[in-house]
């Protein structure tokens, strides 16, 4: 079965708010084994309602609105739902009780306005809403489904969950299973490469996908048929195939993140850990720092951004500085030492580079980025060269050393 996704209101076409909406039905669609065909936005206006409408019942089996819904004269779906179903509007007993509800509940009295809310399309079957005054709204016409819901987040959560989701689920067969490998340090073509062989002998029903972003790239295979065991079996047979391939590239899996599995890691050792940071100006401490506990690891960190703070407070020799630069594996290195004389830690990081957009030379230019990892493993340094876009350069470094200090952890 096909889905649309019509969301309706000025405020999404304007940028003023973003369409969170559609992302959340859309993921949870997918995983009741229903394909979202499309996801159309448009404005409050009787025509554009009338006509999205009639175009999604030409591919889609399942038509979902959010937005409309509310109490004022701009919110014009049931009116327009009306004409469209050939309907008129009545008084709902059950929609009007929970409007009474809500509104007692708040010590408010009803308006007229509030009233109006119970107030729906005389061939519709309502949805309860109760989280908010307007209810859903469920058509059944010339073989298609219509769903009609409040814009508001967590309402049409609340609606979708209770009520939509179980009626649509009853109505296919299809199970979808989903599993994401997660990537750094190596692009999507060069991955591709590695395991094109791989990718070619994946099952007809077993599709790859290439999710890429800064220094990241997800691979999520996706399974769909009438059987969940058999394919959670069969993606997992995958899985480990692609973990003989390229695990030195596999940091974790679905919504892992680099600091959380880096965390995880010290945890387990019982390290401790420290971060001196140049041109990241703190960005690896906010990263590891945005963990729940991450405090039993993370002692601190020194954003050591002048050459002054370098040399006083982390120790960085004058010498190493004039001969070899701030940005150079010599600096880095001190400034690794000097991190964890300082705090008494097991591991650090330190981050030294030419972050942009001003700033390069002919020798180093912008995006030129030293790293240094110690812990008591040994230690690493490595340069990159980035790009010349500033806060691109800041996220790939933060995650580049993070990726190394997992690395050496493990």
């Amino acid at each position: 079965m096909k889905a649309e996704i019509i969301t309706i209101g000025d405020e999404l076409l304007i940028g003023q708010v973003i369409d969170t909406n559609s992302a959340w039905m859309a993921e949870v669609l997918n995983l009741s084994g229903i394909k979202v065909a499309q996801i159309t936005s448009i404005s409050d206006s009787r025509e554009h309602i009338l006509a999205a409408l009639k175009e999604a019942e030409t591919h889609a089996d399942i038509i979902l609105m959010t937005g409309g819904l509310g109490p004022t004269r701009d919110d014009i779906t049931k009116t327009t739902l009306c004409e469209y179903f050939n309907t008129k509007l009545v008084f709902n007993q059950e929609a009007f009780d929970n409007v009474d509800r809500i509104f007692r509940n708040r010590g408010y009295s009803l308006t007229l306005l509030n009233r109006a809310q119970a107030d729906i399309p005389g061939n519709c079957t309502p949805l309860l809403n109760e989280n908010g005054t307007a209810p859903g709204m469920w058509f059944e016409e010339n073989g298609k489904i219509y769903a009609s819901m409040p814009g508001v987040p967590f309402e049409m959560k609340g609606i979708m969950t209770t009520h939509i989701l179980p009626r649509l689920q009853k109505l296919t067969s299809t199970v979808i299973v989903h599993r994401t490998i997660l990537t750094h340090g190596v692009g999507e073509s060069f991955l591709a490469a590695k395991i094109e062989a791989w990718e070619t002998a994946l099952p007809g029903y077993i599709k790859l996908a290439y999710l890429p972003q800064p220094c990241i790239v997800r691979l999520r295979l996706t399974g769909s048929g009438p059987d969940r065991e058999q394919l959670e079996a069969t993606i997992n047979t995958c899985v480990d195939e692609l973990y003989q391939l390229i695990s030195e590239h596999i940091f974790g899996e679905g919504d892992d993140t680099l600091e959380q599995v880096t965390g995880d890691l010290l945890k387990a050792s019982g390290y401790t850990m420290a971060t001196a940071e140049s041109c990241t100006g703190g960005y690896i401490a906010h990263l590891i720092t945005s963990i729940p506990g991450s405090s039993a690891y993370f002692k601190g960190s020194v954003v050591a951004y002048s050459n002054d703070i370098k040399e006083n407070v982390l120790g960085v020799s004058h010498r190493t500085i004039s001969k070899h630069g701030a940005v150079s594996e010599e600096t880095v290195f001190e400034m690794a030492a000097g991190i964890i004389r300082q705090f008494k830690v097991s591991c650090a990081i330190a981050v030294s580079g030419i972050a942009g957009p001003e700033g390069g030379t002919n020798d180093k230019p912008v995006g030129t980025t030293w790293i240094c990892v110690l812990t008591p493993k040994g230690a690493e340094t490595r340069k990159f060269t980035f790009g010349e876009h500033r806060g691109r350069n800041i996220r790939r470094a933060a995650l580049a050393a993070i990726d190394m200090l997992r690395k050496q952890l493990k």
